[in-house]
């Protein structure tokens, strides 16, 4: 484990020992506490030994998103017991079931726009994040949020489902766009690790056709209009990484037809059984080859693209698409 995360890990751990004593002393001694103390203590000693991370079977590391998830663990996935493994898949049976509940409907309609996604993780839980939210009463417009958060597994699931907290939350305050990433930046980066980062992208859709664009360091999203795509760059930082950030947000108007793509690098970064990378560019051309499809359609045809690209090669990362029209 890298040594300034390890200082940061050791540091909370600390604290964490320290509420524990008082909620020790104030139980009078409850057995639970005193054996979760004990487990903290234990962590301590192994970081201060140098053996934090490590499965004290085998002696190699445990996987990082189980010990990001839970900062106790002593044991890799090979050397749990029965009992253990049972626990654990139960546990990320009901985190899927919890993070796909947080998931909107895959299919939204709202005057003057057509919106569809697809979803699919690379195991049980997923790093991915998208979902629609209509604010309510004002212009009608929709927001769009879609991003990837650091890291893989247990870990990035918890992470995205706390992004996905922050930023309803900051919707239902009806704030710009832009205000939204700085402020959700901020929340994100005072309660995370300091290795935890998201890319992000945050957009409004208006029922004048005006879409409001902020990324956060995420795939730049392809706009297609009139059979031509073109990039939306980033316009700041992931959040998470520095708590003070800006974030200017791209305009742009739309017409009937045209069509907002936003993708994960799960699309862009898959690789061929020759090892060869997806691309942006592979994208680009499927999307002006086939932007006159509805939007199932073209989703599908994307999707067909890349398992012929891949050749039987494996997936290895979360894939996420998102498919915004303007209908009139």
């Amino acid at each position: 484990m890298p040594e300034v995360q390890e200082l940061v890990l050791k540091d909370q751990l600390t604290q964490r020992r320290r509420q524990l004593e008082k909620a020790v002393t104030v139980s009078r001694g409850r057995d639970d506490l005193v054996r979760l103390m004990e487990q903290v203590d234990q962590a301590l000693e192994r970081i201060d030994h140098g053996t934090y991370g490590l499965c004290e079977e085998c002696h190699d590391p445990i996987e990082p998103d189980r010990l990001l998830a839970d900062p106790l663990l002593c044991f890799c996935l090979d050397h749990l017991s029965p009992d253990q493994q049972r626990s654990l898949q139960m546990d990320l049976e009901l985190a899927s079931r919890v993070q796909r509940a947080l998931l909107p409907k895959q299919s939204h309609t709202v005057p003057g726009w057509e919106i569809r996604y697809h979803y699919e993780p690379a195991g049980p839980v997923s790093g991915d994040y998208c979902d629609l939210v209509d604010p309510g009463p004002g212009d009608g417009g929709l927001f769009f949020l879609f991003g990837d958060v650091s890291g893989k597994g247990v870990a990035a699931s918890m992470l995205m489902a706390r992004l996905h907290a922050i930023l309803r939350a900051l919707i239902d305050a009806q704030l710009p766009a832009g205000e939204i990433m700085g402020r959700a930046n901020r929340l994100f980066c005072e309660s995370s690790l300091p290795a935890s980062f998201a890319t992000l992208v945050c957009g409004r859709a208006g029922r004048n056709g005006e879409v409001e664009v902020g990324n956060a360091g995420h795939c730049p999203p392809l706009l297609v209009r009139n059979g031509r795509a073109s990039r939306i760059e980033a316009t700041g930082l992931p959040v998470g990484l520095f708590c003070t950030v800006d974030y200017p947000v791209e305009r742009v108007n739309l017409s009937r037809g045209d069509t907002l793509f936003l993708y994960t690098d799960g699309l862009s970064e898959a690789r061929s059984a020759d090892r060869q990378e997806y691309g942006i560019e592979r994208i680009a051309r499927l999307l002006e080859e086939r932007h006159a499809l509805p939007v199932p359609d073209l989703i599908g045809a994307c999707l067909e693209d890349l398992r012929v690209f891949r050749s039987g090669a494996p997936r290895t990362d979360d894939l996420t698409l998102m498919v915004i029209r303007r209908t009139e």
